[in-house]
């Protein structure tokens, strides 16, 4: 794997994002049809303020099911928490022109998952630990001799 190829190579570029303001319904809605974990949160000029990950949701719902007496009420709760309230602030993010191999360290010194991608004040991408799995498994191997294998 080449660990100097950049991040705009691997990325998803232009990711769904939610504004800040959108309820967390519609959060648990994107979750439900779209098959990624993380969502950035965007506010005007598409500008990063920060990210929700399917595991701060699952969380939310299991504190709302020890906090509260039925099914009812956490409903009604859902329809007054925004994205806002959840979502982690101001996040790590990377430059699309960073190396692979710098966001692979950043993933495994902090146990990330998703790290989006920002050009000029604006979200352009996001990288997960998936893009960085695919990318490393695409590369060719190449037989030098019987007992040595090297990427192309």
């Amino acid at each position: 794997m080449n660990t100097e190829a950049t991040i705009r190579s691997i990325m998803t570029h232009h990711p769904i994002t939610v504004n800040a303001s959108e309820k967390v319904s519609k959060v648990q809605e994107i979750f439900r049809d779209y098959d990624f974990h993380h969502l950035p949160v965007v506010q005007q000029g598409n500008k990063l303020i920060g990210i929700i990950s399917k595991e701060d949701v699952a969380a939310l719902t299991y504190l709302m099911s020890m906090n509260t007496s039925g099914v009812t009420f956490s409903k009604n709760e859902y329809q007054h928490l925004l994205a806002s309230d959840i979502m982690t602030k101001s996040p790590l993010t990377l430059d699309p022109d960073d190396s692979v191999g710098l966001a692979a360290d950043i993933f495994l010194a902090n146990k990330f998952h998703a790290v989006p991608i920002v050009e000029d004040g604006e979200l352009v991408g996001i990288v997960t630990t998936h893009d960085l799995l695919r990318y490393s498994f695409s590369a060719p191997l190449v037989v030098e001799n019987e007992d040595t294998f090297e990427e192309s």
